[in-house]
């Protein structure tokens, strides 16, 4: 028996939540091309704060499904529900009369409400507990979805379970007719090839690829292990004519992640060179920071220069990465450990020599450069930072457009 009852008002309603959501996801398309394909990307009106944080979330590798952004299946769920509500008078054309199968289109609408609804919940406790952050457009589409599917249901039939089953058997009973069964057959085999292309290749998704890239050096960071770790103060080639500018904070986790990254990625290039700064956010050293954040860190940071001094700057910054310590006496087991002159290290690190660097790289970073957290890099006398780690394959390419040469050994 065909759905006829739904009242005017209702369909009237359904329409426009619909179309507010379809542009609601054409929003969070751009928002997710913003923050994942823009050399620059600029904050959005919706990250406010550290949890409310659409382009965070928008960076995650839970923004997509099968390489798909879930912006684009959103666009997708929504004009299929525009579709579905002229289903009836679109099946009097020719070009349309497929659509004849759907003899209930508002229950397909309702059952799909519900059905992206329960999906919603499931990717709203993922972004609070695993990303721990909140896209609020995301969660307006998420109450979109319930709407749709509360207005779209015939409760005189049956509700949620005569929806569901209603919708079942006019699809079983539609893929009876031959014609339609091939159409479906073919349909799936192409939406199968075309979300395995997008999986493999992450072509709308290419910071899955670098997320997937970057937990490798997680883990070696977690196991305190860096098998790329130089000794002394040079890492590269002083000659090269690519300066690679590190900016970083011994207390920021991901810093000691992206430590391992540039080690490893910079020895397979034969013109460039790292030149590392530092950039405490401590309120401590930095004047620029309105509220405390990681403490200690420019203590940390005048150890790095006086083990400078000594020869062991790349080092000791790698244990300190990796061991994060919490106490001076933690500080000197690692400079013992490494050879140094304990007194001249004590000396070095509480000379006016070395708060005058610390400050100088601060205040390069703050006001020049206008670094807002860490870590960040940039390539010589560049006046644009890339803010964020990079993996070692976005480094490798980053490096690459900058100038710099592999080495003949390195593919």
């Amino acid at each position: 028996m065909e759905n006829k009852e739904i009242s005017l008002w209702r369909k009237i309603v359904i329409g426009i939540i619909a179309f507010v959501g379809f542009v609601t996801t054409i929003k969070l398309a751009m928002i997710y091309y913003n923050a994942n394909f823009s050399a620059a990307p600029h904050a959005s009106f919706c990250s406010v704060n550290e949890f409310i944080d659409c382009d965070s979330v928008a960076k995650t590798i839970d923004s997509q499904f099968l390489g798909v952004p879930l912006a684009y299946w959103g666009m997708f769920l929504y004009l299929f529900i525009g579709l579905m509500m002229g289903a009836k008078k679109l099946a009097q054309h020719k070009l349309f009369k497929f659509m004849e199968v759907f003899k209930n289109p508002y229950f397909y609408i309702s059952a799909l409400g519900i059905i992206s609804f329960t999906i919603s919940i499931i990717l709203l406790c993922i972004s609070l507990f695993q990303i721990k952050k909140l896209c609020i457009l995301c969660a307006f589409t998420y109450v979109l979805n319930l709407a749709i599917g509360l207005f779209a249901m015939d409760y005189s039939k049956g509700g949620f379970v005569n929806i569901f089953k209603t919708s079942f058997f006019d699809f079983r009973d539609a893929l009876k007719i031959k014609k339609y069964l091939i159409a479906f057959i073919s349909l799936s085999v192409l939406a199968c090839g075309f979300l395995t292309f997008t999986a493999v290749t992450n072509v709308f998704s290419p910071h899955v690829k670098d997320i997937r890239a970057l937990k490798k050096y997680v883990k070696m960071k977690e196991k305190g292990i860096n098998p790329y770790v130089v000794k002394g103060n040079v890492l590269g080639n002083p000659e090269g004519d690519i300066k690679l500018h590190f900016y970083s904070d011994f207390r920021c986790p991901i810093c000691a992640v992206y430590n391992i990254i540039i080690n490893k990625v910079v020895q397979d290039f034969e013109n460039v060179y790292v030149v590392h700064h530092n950039y405490p956010l401590d309120m401590e050293c930095n004047k620029y920071m309105k509220r405390p954040f990681h403490f200690g860190s420019c203590a940390l940071a005048r150890y790095g220069y006086a083990a400078e001094q000594q020869g062991h700057y790349w080092d000791f910054a790698n244990e300190v990465y990796l061991t994060q310590p919490l106490v001076d006496f933690d500080v000197w087991a690692i400079a013992l450990k490494l050879g140094m002159d304990l007194d001249k290290l004590k000396a070095d690190m509480m000379s006016a020599d070395a708060e005058k660097v610390v400050q100088a790289d601060i205040d390069e970073a703050a006001v020049e450069l206008n670094i807002k957290g860490t870590p960040a890099v940039k390539i010589n006398d560049s006046k644009e930072p890339h803010m964020g780690a990079m993996s070692d394959i976005a480094l490798r390419k980053y490096l690459i457009k900058a100038g710099g040469k592999l080495k003949s050994d390195v593919k």
